[in-house]
C-alpha cells in the first residue's frame, strides 16, 4: 500500500511535464489504458471467476463507474487548485468516505487506532490544504480563489469515487474473487468507459514524444503497477485502512511539487506533512509493538509508584 502511494504521488508532477495535455486527457490515458492493461493481464483469472463476477455485477459496476469518474475529477482538481491541494483533498478525505461506506453498507465498527490515525492524517491534510489555499489568495486575486474552491470541490468528488472503487474491489476479494480478477474486472470496465474521453481529448498525447512518454508513464507505472500493489494490499486490509495508508500520496505529491514543479509550501504545509507521517506511523506500527509500548509505560508508572511508596515507608 505504501509503495503504491509513493507511485501515485508522482502523477501530479508527471502531468506538469506535459503542459499541452489537458487534465481530462491525462486522467483518461492514465486510468483508461492502465485499467485495460490490468484487465488484459488478468484475463485468465477473470474468465475463470466469471460466474462469481456476474453474481457481484452490481459491485463491479459501482467500482467501474467510480474508476471512470475518479481520474477526471482528480486531475482537474490538481489542474485548478494546484498539485498539492488537489492531491491532498482527493486523497486526504478518502479515508473518511471509506469509513462511512463501510459503516453504512457493511456495518463495520471503527477501531480507536484507526480513528487516531485518521484524525492525525485529516489534520495534516487540512493544514496542507489551508496553507496552499492561503498562498493562492495572495496570488492573482478573486479568480484564483474561485478556481481553488472549484478544484477542492472536484477533489471531494475524487475522494468519494476513490473510496467507492476501493470498497468495491475489497468487497469482491472478500467474496472469494482473487485480487487480480477483481481489480482486472473493475479497472478494465472502468478503462472502457474512459475510452470515449481519451478519443475526444487525447490528440495532444501523440503530438510530441515527451507528451507520449508522460502518457505511457502514467498508464504503466503509477496506475498499472500501483494498482497491482493496491489490489494485493486489499487482500490483507480493509478499504478504510487502505485509503488511510494512501495519505502518504499527498505528502509525496507536495514534496515533489516543491522540489520539481517549484511550488512553495508554507510552514503550515510542512507541519501537515509531519502529521501525515505520524498518521502512517500509528497505522502501520505492529499491534504487538503498540501493546508492548503501552505495557512498558504501565509497568514504568507502576514501578515508579511502588518505589515512592517504599521510600516513604523507609
Amino acid at each position: 500500500m505504501l509503495a503504491a502511494s509513493v507511485l501515485w504521488g508522482t502523477t501530479g508532477t508527471a502531468a506538469t511535464l506535459a503542459p499541452d495535455v489537458g487534465p481530462l486527457a491525462i486522467g483518461a490515458v492514465a486510468m483508461g489504458l492502465g485499467g485495460l492493461l490490468q484487465a488484459l493481464i488478468a484475463a485468465p483469472q477473470i474468465s475463470r471467476h466469471a460466474a462469481r463476477l456476474r453474481d457481484q455485477r452490481g459491485t463491479v459496476l459501482v467500482g467501474a463507474v467510480s474508476v471512470a469518474v475518479y481520474p477526471l475529477a482528480f486531475y482537474n482538481s490538481m489542474h485548478l487548485a494546484g498539485v498539492a491541494v488537489g492531491t491532498v483533498v482527493s486523497i486526504g478525505t478518502a479515508p473518511l468516505a471509506s469509513a462511512l461506506i463501510e459503516r453504512v453498507v457493511d456495518g463495520h465498527r471503527l477501531t480507536r487506532r484507526w480513528m487516531l490515525a485518521a484524525t492525525l492524517g485529516l489534520l495534516g491534510t487540512i493544514l496542507l490544504c489551508v496553507a496552499e489555499a492561503a498562498h493562492a489568495t495572495g496570488g492573482p486575486g478573486q479568480g484564483s480563489v474561485a478556481t481553488t474552491l472549484l478544484g477542492i470541490g472536484l477533489g471531494l468528488v475524487a475522494a468519494a469515487t476513490y473510496a467507492l472503487y476501493a470498497w468495491a474491489a475489497h468487497r469482491l476479494i472478500t467474496r472469494q474473487v482473487p485480487s487480480r480478477a477483481a481489480m482486472g474486472a473493475v479497472f478494465g470496465l472502468g478503462g472502457l468507459l474512459l475510452l470515449p474521453v481519451l478519443l475526444a481529448t487525447g490528440a495532444p498525447l501523440v503530438a510530441s514524444w515527451s507528451n507520449a512518454a508522460v502518457g505511457a508513464y502514467m498508464a504503466l507505472v503509477p496506475i498499472f503497477a500501483g494498482y497491482v500493489l493496491f489490489g494485493w494490499g486489499l487482500t490483507h486490509v480493509p478499504a478504510s485502512t487502505a485509503t488511510t495508508l494512501s495519505l502518504l500520496e499527498p505528502a509525496v505529491a507536495a514534496l515533489l511539487a516543491v522540489l520539481v514543479v517549484g511550488e512553495r509550501l508554507p510552514a503550515a504545509g510542512w507541519m501537515g506533512i509531519a502529521l501525515v507521517i505520524a498518521c502512517l506511523a500509528v497505522l502501520t506500527a505492529p499491534t504487538a509493538t503498540l501493546r508492548g509500548s503501552r505495557r512498558h509505560l504501565r509497568n514504568t508508572v507502576a514501578h515508579g509508584s511502588k518505589a515512592r511508596v517504599t521510600s516513604h515507608a523507609d
